[in-house]
């Protein structure tokens, strides 16, 4: 249908507004000249199409936000998928990509696992497992990552010995890289009283990421321990610690700042009204 020469107009007037509009934000604009300008008084303007983009610069939007505790009342020590294998599979080839140094990082965690003792804070292990014929690996195969962390292999096991794991600590098995996704992780920290979870293993882009957002959304103070973290590759590790911290300020901490806290925090649980 041949549309009326107004609509035409209309048409036309809409599209330019929508093109300006569009162009503004991704160019700056600069005022005419006054003998450039035209239709009496009305201020026109030519788009800069060669002008950078305002930057964002490194300032935070949240500048008042209050300064948080490295340990927010009652914490745990969250020990994520430090497995038999990352000790003992020298495969060249990896059905996992592990950054250089990997294996040294997760040993780093037993000196949290022994200050957390000591101060009587408590120590959760969590394990990746998948049932043998694969049945629950759903999305996890489509991406980089081979087949891992069967139940019949002796790889999948906690790292028992380097870690000083205890038939007494608790242990939350996961079929996911969320340790809170379809597990009762949460259920124990409730019971636990737990505010502030404190993050080591693997893998920091993966598995220590996911479980870090699904903590922060569900309202608990997070903390990762950059020494006692290891990513697929160290881009990766290094971009999922930007992106944790930028969740909550103060997340990213040092092994020493963190065992420097657990000695000063108060490990009782708060007893319920």
């Amino acid at each position: 249908m041949t549309l009326p020469y107004h609509a035409k107009m209309a048409q036309s007037r809409r599209i330019v507004i929508q093109l300006t509009i569009r162009s503004q934000f991704e160019h700056p604009a600069v005022p005419l000249k006054a003998s450039q300008k035209q239709n009496g008084s009305r201020q026109h303007y030519k788009l800069n199409l060669n002008s950078p983009l305002p930057s964002t610069g490194n300032h935070m939007a949240n500048s008042s936000r209050r300064k948080r505790n490295l340990i927010e009342s009652r914490a745990a020590l969250i020990v994520i998928d430090i497995q038999a294998g990352t000790f003992f599979d020298e495969s060249e080839v990896r059905a996992i990509d592990h950054m250089p140094g990997y294996k040294e990082r997760m040993a780093m965690a037993r000196i949290a696992i022994d200050k957390a003792r000591d101060m009587g804070i408590p120590v959760i292990f969590i394990q990746e497992v998948h049932r043998p014929d694969l049945v629950d690996f759903g999305r996890e195969l489509d991406g980089d990552e081979d087949v891992h962390c069967l139940e019949d292999n002796p790889n999948t096991e906690i790292a028992v010995e380097e870690m000083g794991f205890l038939p007494s600590d608790y242990l939350i098995k996961k079929r996911r890289y969320s340790a809170f996704f379809g597990t009762d992780f949460e259920i124990l920290l409730r019971g636990l009283k737990v505010d502030t979870l404190l993050l080591c293993g693997g893998l920091t882009d993966v598995c220590v990421h996911y479980t870090f957002v699904d903590g922060h959304q569900s309202d608990y103070f997070c903390r990762v321990i950059e020494d006692c973290v290891a990513g697929s590759s160290e881009d990766a590790h290094e971009a999922a610690l930007r992106a944790m911290e930028y969740l909550q300020r103060g997340a990213r901490r040092s092994l020493s700042e963190v065992l420097k806290a657990m000695e000063e925090c108060d490990s009782s649980p708060t007893v319920a009204a």
